[in-house]
């Protein structure tokens, strides 16, 4: 696919990656059409054990994870996932409202905890602030410079004044927010936000940052996106 191709898709980039681990198969399909609606890239696992193995092996910026899970149960599969030393964000589903099924699952490593049924709108949230959380952003406004990021609304203001924005440019510009400061690879911007169909060899993110400068910096004498040559890009007010 080259960057013509991959601009006039219908589909937009997700903008972050979300690890779901549900049995019910029903549920799942409701969780996951809603994340990717929210725009997150959802990988899906129906039991424990392929659970398991997704959060071993594929990057991801947060997980729910039910506990009832068939193979290996939720919990041991968060206590095997901590002990590897993963510090994913994870969200447990529980069924059981109880204050000690909740400390477990808490003691045993989870980041947060939602109890069946519950409402669509909480669990998104829920796992905005976690993400925000891992990335040590605690508001929902990311800030650099004068430039604010609305994670909830996706809203971008610079100088206080709306910047339009497509969905395909808000999922690099957050991601480089969450990383602000930190200089970001082509292929770790893509191994965050891209789907299935998307090109890892094209140059569709070079594309969109050349769109984001267009609209972010042009008008600006103060420049916050910066290309490291031969690294990737950063987000960043320079000082120097």
């Amino acid at each position: 696919m080259n960057a013509a191709e991959a601009l006039s898709e219908k589909e937009r980039l997700p903008l972050m990656r979300i690890i779901l681990v549900e049995d019910e198969k029903q549920l799942a399909h409701i969780i996951k059409k809603g994340l990717e609606e929210e725009g997150y890239s959802v990988d899906l696992a129906h039991d424990g054990e392929e659970g398991l193995y997704m959060l071993e092996n594929f990057p991801a910026d947060a997980a729910v994870l039910d506990i009832m899970l068939p193979k290996i149960d939720g919990l041991s599969v968060l206590s095997r996932m901590r002990k590897m030393g993963s510090k994913t964000p994870v969200l447990l589903l529980t069924a059981r409202d109880t204050v000690s099924d909740k400390i477990k699952g808490l003691d045993t490593g989870a980041d947060d905890y939602l109890t069946k049924p519950f409402e669509f709108g909480e669990l998104a949230a829920r796992l905005r602030a976690l993400i925000r959380r891992k990335t040590e952003i605690k508001e929902a406004v990311i800030r650099i410079a004068d430039m604010e990021i609305n994670t909830a609304s996706r809203e971008v203001k610079r100088g206080g004044r709306t910047i339009p924005i497509s969905a395909r440019e808000y999922a690099i510009l957050e991601y480089l927010a969450y990383k602000k400061d930190t200089v970001v690879s082509r292929t770790e911007i893509a191994e965050h936000i891209y789907s299935e169909e998307f090109d890892l060899d094209s140059n569709v993110i070079d594309v969109y940052i050349n769109y984001l400068r267009n609209k972010i910096d042009k008008e600006f004498k103060k420049k916050l996106i910066h290309t490291v040559r031969g690294a990737g890009y950063i987000l960043k007010e320079r000082t120097e």
